[in-house]
């Protein structure tokens, strides 16, 4: 068979044994697999007029970063717009919105993005500080957690509404004053979308091409795949069409949403959906959500937070997830849930302890995940090593959300004991569960080698001077690397052809400009991309490479 990629002249490093292999290149066949490990001499002579040959001088090739959590579609809708991430207080907020508000012909949206809430400190999430600023503007404000948005009074009054609401989700609300008017913050998906229903959508032509960007990009930080954590709207339909056109830059594994007041039909329905999609991308696996979050007072806790707060299940009824929890296992289906209260989570694992027990013929074998797990006790630990069950984290939103001295909206509500079991990557990993890094995106960036320095240091990205959140939860280089490729296999039943540098694997390759493993956590983000391919085929490359 001819060979598409030659890559000569590199270092090899396999992230199961943390050295590099003796051989110096490798090639890729038209199938897209590794086919042969060599020298730069051996490897030469199994080229072709058709081959992409490339002198790589020493940089160092991993098995292609897989990023364990993203949301590409959503993500790439949800970042057009006004970026609010960068704000600190109310008044950087209120200044921000109103260099907007001025760009703004009379009656057009304002969007806005990657707002925290710390920056109202001690006052309530609301939109009463930026009222005069936003007056008569239809203004959408979502929150970092992309659980939680501000909507303007313009907004809530071109959507009706302005009272309270009752929702299947029920974490979901309306949130009302002492009067019964609303606040303007909109908590969980089914409240921001009253708001998102009446506000302008971009076009499919529009979309796609967001998506196509954001996905270039991400080809260009080093990532050649992802577990995407939805399938809503046109999601699948767009992976098709980029797919089809060969435009498809990452290899994607889709999971749909399952959501509370999901019918019989429902169900059958995401099980009949497994397995299609294209050459780059399928459906694989089921999302549901256990709870909320910690920050918007929607998770699921054993017990109250600061505010008599996130008390209660994602589910109106836990016990209709945890049926369908052991339908999908039945029928073969790995589930993803989003768990990041520690009821959450314990109810999670005791759903896929009573699926395993009752067995089915589908069963064996099936890889449940819980995504997130922000804060666990010590006796739930051990039970995700042996119930199977894989720990997705993202450790970036302990950096850059929370805070070394527990001051942070997240610290505060949760309260100094709870705080301090925050993202426990490193017991987990050490009772035996097999942890994957992913970034959220959109909640936190996506470059890879961001998140694999997060896991190591813990501390903000946007000042590596502060001190790290819970270092003794920090993960070596070599874990942070298997996270993103080894774990990242492992969860998709995919180990015998992803995640090594090993003929027959998948010609996924990420090429960085020096060692992950020796380069400083704090450096780390800065290590230059020289190449990315899938399948053997190039979908970044450096000017210089």
């Amino acid at each position: 068979m001819r060979t598409r990629l030659a890559l000569l002249s590199a270092r090899l490093l396999d992230p199961g044994t943390g050295a590099f292999l003796p051989e110096t290149a490798l090639a890729v066949s038209e199938d897209g697999r590794i086919s042969a490990l060599g020298d730069d001499r051996e490897i030469r002579a199994l080229t072709g007029p058709a081959t992409t040959v490339v002198d790589l001088k020493g940089a160092v090739v991993t098995p292609g970063l897989v990023d364990g959590h993203l949301h590409p579609v959503s993500g790439a809708e949800l970042t057009h717009g006004l970026d609010l991430s960068y704000c600190s207080d109310v008044d950087d907020v209120r200044e921000a919105l109103a260099r907007e508000v001025r760009s703004l012909d009379r009656g057009q949206w304002l969007f806005g993005w990657g707002l925290d809430p710390n920056v109202f400190g001690d006052r309530p999430v609301g939109t009463a500080p930026f009222d005069a600023v936003l007056d008569g503007v239809p203004a959408f404000l979502l929150l970092f957690d992309a659980h939680s948005a501000l909507a303007s009074r313009r907004a809530l009054e071109l959507a009706g509404v302005d009272g309270p609401r009752t929702f299947d989700q029920a974490s979901a609300e309306v949130v009302c004053d002492a009067d019964g008017r609303p606040t303007g913050l909109l908590q969980e998906d089914a409240a921001c979308e009253l708001v998102e229903r009446v506000a302008p959508r971009p076009t499919r032509e529009e979309s796609r091409e967001r998506l196509a960007t954001a996905l270039r990009s991400m080809a260009a930080a080093g990532l050649t795949g992802g577990h995407a954590m939805d399938a809503n709207g046109d999601s699948l339909a767009l992976y098709g069409e980029l797919d089809a056109a060969g435009e498809l830059p990452l290899r994607l594994r889709v999971a749909p949403w399952c959501q509370p007041g999901t019918d019989e039909l429902g169900v059958r329905e995401l099980i009949a959906l497994q397995g299609t999609g294209g050459e780059l991308w399928r459906v694989a696996g089921v999302k549901l959500f256990m709870d909320g979050t910690i920050d918007n007072g929607t998770a699921w806790l054993e017990r109250p937070d600061c505010h008599g707060e996130s008390t209660h299940a994602f589910w109106p009824d836990p016990e209709a997830y945890t049926r369908i929890i052991g339908e999908l296992h039945r029928a073969g289906v790995a589930t993803a849930t989003h768990a990041i209260g520690d009821a959450a989570v314990r109810h999670v694992l005791d759903s896929v302890e009573k699926a395993r027990t009752a067995g089915g013929a589908g069963g064996a074998g099936v890889r449940h995940r819980v995504e997130h797990i922000e804060t666990v006790p010590d006796d739930t630990l051990r039970r995700f090593a042996e119930l199977g069950v894989l720990a997705s984290m993202q450790p970036t939103h302990c950096c850059d959300f929370t805070r070394a001295d527990h001051t942070d909206n997240w610290s505060r509500r949760l309260g100094e004991e709870r705080a301090a079991r925050a993202w426990r990557c490193r017991d987990l990993s050490d009772s035996g569960a097999t942890v994957v890094l992913g970034s959220d995106w959109p909640i936190a960036p996506f470059p890879p080698l961001g998140v694999m320095a997060g896991a190591r240091h813990r501390r903000p990205s946007r000042d590596l001077g502060q001190a790290p959140h819970g270092p003794e939860q920090a993960l070596t280089p070599l874990e942070a690397l298997r996270g993103m490729t080894t774990a990242a296999a492992y969860a998709a039943g995919e180990e015998h052809e992803a995640g090594r540098l090993a003929v027959g694997h998948r010609g996924d390759l990420t090429v960085l400009a020096a060692d992950p493993l020796t380069t400083p956590s704090t450096e780390l983000p800065d290590v230059p991309v020289r190449l990315t391919t899938v399948s053997g085929r190039v979908t970044f490359r450096a000017p210089d490479a």
